[in-house]
Order: C-alpha cells, then structure tokens, then sequence
C-alpha cells in the first residue's frame, strides 16, 4: 500500500537497549548503512541478509558482528522493502512502488549478480511483499487492481512469475490494501497454505490452502481504518507456527500509541481470531514466532518492542521502546531485527 509508515528517528541509543534489558536481550549491532532497513531474512549458520532504501542490500555470515552494505546496480531509487534468503549466495529482493518500481531481484552468487526477474507492468499496481515455500516457489502480493489483490507466483526459482487467476480471488473492500511496511504481509507454512492480510478500509486475511489457485476470506477483530476513520490502520504483519497457530499484528502507524485491538490469534489455521490480551497494545509493523515448537512470539514497531513466551497471555513478558520495522529468527532462537538509520538490533536466545 502507497501509504506506509513515515520514516521515525531511533528512539533510544544502543546503550539503552542494554541497560534496560541487559546485554543477554538486545544489542545494537555495528551497521555499514544510514538507510532505513525494512527487510531482514535471519538462516542458519549466522548467515542474514537485510533489505532498504536506495536499492540497498546487507549480508553478514557471522551472526551480525560484521555486515557488507552494498547496492543492486541500476536500482539505486528503488526501496527494497522485502528480501527472502535461502543461503550466503541465493537471496531475493522485492521493491515496493508504483507501477515499474515494484520489482523482484534475483542473486545465486552472495550478491555479486543480480537478476532482474520481474518488473510490475501495470502502472496502478503496488506490490507490498512475498514468500517463499521453498526456494523455487515463491508468491508476491500487490494491491488491489480494478478491484482485486495481484498475486504471482513462480515455480522455477523466479525465472518465470505468472499471475494467478483473479477470478479466484475474493474480491477487495474499497479503500483495503495492504502495508509494505516490513516484508511480513504474506506469509507461507508447509507445502501449500498461504496468509495475506490487509489494512485500510478493512482488516482481513485472505487463506489458501492450494498455494493460492483459490482463497478464501475472513474478518478480524483487528481496529481498521473503517472503524478509526483514517486509512493508515490495520493489519501489517502476519506470522504462522504451524498450520492452525498464527498471530497477526498491526495498528495505526500514524497514531503508534493507539492500544487498540492490535494483535490477535488464532488456534485454527486462520478460520477464527481473537484479540490477544497481551497488553500494552500499540501499533506493530512486524511479528514472528520464535521457533515452530512454543508459542513464544516478538513483535516490533516504530515505538515498541515486545516479546512474549505465550502470545495467548496477558502481558508482554519483556518490552522496550525502539523503532524498528522488521525481525526475522535464527534457527537457534536468536533474532535480527532491523530499521531506520541502518538500525540492527540482535536479541538473544528467546526459548
């Protein structure tokens, strides 16, 4: 969605972030870049790549103790706003913009090389996101267009992006959209499933269980812009353990300390959802669960930070005020989170 959250400053200093919390929690990590980051892809082996402004891309292979900022040639404008690794050579990068801007890059050698693989040929649309089921087949996601969300997806490692069929698609609500906020708007779990959800005029998310041929629709309880009167609230992130526990987040990105509904879960694959009594509530660019064996989840916004061990409970076990836009896991339970100013924020093991 065009509209996304405005560029913040860092609201505490690194010494802050580990008085606070101690240094076993969170630390400021040693950035190459001032760009605001707004993708960030966490694997095994401490390998992580990050995404951001001015055709920027970050890869570190120990962790995070060092980084390599550079540029995709020829997409010094674009806004990387969601990058999907796989290995220290195999990343994608997706730009969010209007029209030819939206784009999707392809690398198999650490970055030396990039392949262009898909530019947005219409020039109404928006992709906000994508998502990988494996490093082959992959969706994206774009706004609405004549009344309907773009998705393609690819089955060959992005050497081919097809749309998928609109007449499968729900129809969107006027005014629904979804936030290029952080990357997290569509994600995938096993084989077939796959979530989007959506902001705006409404906070829905879309499911399909056939990797996207058909999709079925379902309201939340999440405060949207319809409810609040603006069009910079809704749902932003969502996040699955498995295939029935999921958590979504979201808010007012203009209003960030609006506690309002803005998480919830659900136990049955994203049939129903219910308002998380996690409390304080305040806007929420980004989610993820810290490993597929416990319900232990951190979120992240342009305010706040919040981890819980149980996202069903009723308060945040640990929280900070930092602005950040997206986190990923490390297999071992280790997180990066990344933001505005080249922010990146390691936090330790969270089991």
């Amino acid at each position: 969605m065009k509209a996304t959250h405005a560029h913040f400053t860092v609201l505490v200093a690194t010494i802050l972030v580990s008085c606070c919390f101690g240094q076993e929690f969170a630390t400021r990590q040693k950035s190459p870049t001032t760009e605001n980051l707004r993708g960030v892809s966490a694997l095994s082996n401490g390998v992580a790549w990050a995404s951001g402004t001015h055709g920027t891309y970050l890869r570190t292979l120990d962790g995070g103790k060092t980084w390599r900022a550079a540029q995709v040639p020829g997409a010094e404008t674009l806004d990387f706003r969601d990058v999907e690794a796989f290995s220290a050579d195999v990343a994608y990068l997706l730009s969010a913009g209007p029209g030819d801007e939206s784009r999707i890059y392809n690398t198999a050698d650490g970055g030396k090389n990039w392949t262009l693989q898909f530019t947005n040929p219409d020039s109404k649309g928006f992709f906000d996101c994508m998502a990988f089921w494996n490093s082959d087949q992959g969706i994206a996601l774009g706004d609405p267009v004549n009344g309907k969300f773009e998705l393609i997806v690819t089955e060959d490692g992005g050497k081919n992006w097809k749309p998928l069929p609109r007449d499968k698609i729900p129809p969107a609500v006027e005014g629904e959209g979804a936030f290029a906020a952080s990357g997290s708007c569509i994600t995938v779990e096993g084989k077939n499933q796959a979530w989007f959800v959506t902001g705006g005029k409404a906070a829905r998310v879309f499911h399909s269980i056939d990797r996207g041929e058909t999709w079925q629709v379902t309201e939340t309880p999440i405060a949207s812009g319809r409810t609040r009167g603006n069009d910079s609230s809704g749902i932003f992130s969502v996040a699955f353990r498995d295939a029935n526990y999921g958590v979504i987040v979201g808010g007012d990105y203009k209003n960030p300390r609006d506690g309002n509904a803005n998480v919830a879960f659900t136990d049955d694959g994203g049939a129903n959802w219910k308002v998380s009594r996690i409390s304080p509530q305040s806007y929420f660019s980004a989610v993820a669960f810290t490993s597929r064996h416990d319900n232990g989840v951190l979120a992240v916004g342009s305010i706040r930070v919040a981890y819980t061990g149980d996202f069903r409970k009723e308060r945040w076990a640990k929280y900070m005020e930092l602005n950040l836009n997206a986190v990923s896991f490390f297999p071992t339970g280790d997180a990066l989170a990344v933001g505005p100013n080249g922010t990146i924020v390691h936090f330790a093991t969270m089991r």
